[in-house]
């Protein structure tokens, strides 16, 4: 479910257990319902699925300067494929080996398929003779708050967690 602050910017994905408290605690209010139509119910109430729901309430969030590096923020940064090959990637890698000094941070990390990772191992690229396909760089802009988002092909979210809105 897209939760979304008091003045409709998009804060975060939350799981429908968390989605359905908030709207019962009166802290959110339901601003699409699930497409599909579905109801939950209770002895004593029914509930639409929600889709997208509102906080009643403004929530000031501090903007920190860089992203944090996840594997699923960088996943998507690299759309899922591998920095090496261009394949599906399924694991992350260290441009500069960690065991050589390099760093864990986005300038220095990849997408990775599994079996260039195992080639790689703890080399250098120019050991190698190979090139990234993609420079790694930080990413910027607070739709990297929805991680999930992309994903979720809901159509209701689009006016909500398009690049254009934010």
């Amino acid at each position: 479910m897209l939760l979304l602050n008091a003045s409709y910017e998009p804060l975060t994905t939350v799981p429908l257990r968390r989605a359905v408290l908030l709207v019962l605690r009166e802290k959110a209010d339901v601003v699409h319902g699930d497409s599909a139509g579905t109801v939950l119910k209770s002895a004593s109430a029914a509930l639409s699925v929600p889709s997208v729901i509102r906080l009643r309430r403004y929530v000031r969030i501090p903007y920190h300067r860089r992203v944090p590096l996840s594997r699923a923020a960088l996943m998507r940064r690299d759309s899922q494929r591998c920095a090496y090959c261009g394949k599906r990637a399924e694991t992350i890698d260290h441009v500069i080996p960690r065991s050589r000094g390099g760093t864990h941070a986005w300038e220095n990390v990849v997408a990775s398929c599994k079996p260039c990772n195992h080639r790689k191992a703890d080399r250098l690229l120019d050991e190698l003779g190979w090139e990234l396909t993609v420079t790694p760089t930080v990413p910027s802009g607070p739709h990297w708050r929805l991680i999930n988002s992309d994903h979720h092909g809901d159509p209701q979210w689009a006016p909500y967690v398009s690049r254009s809105v934010l």
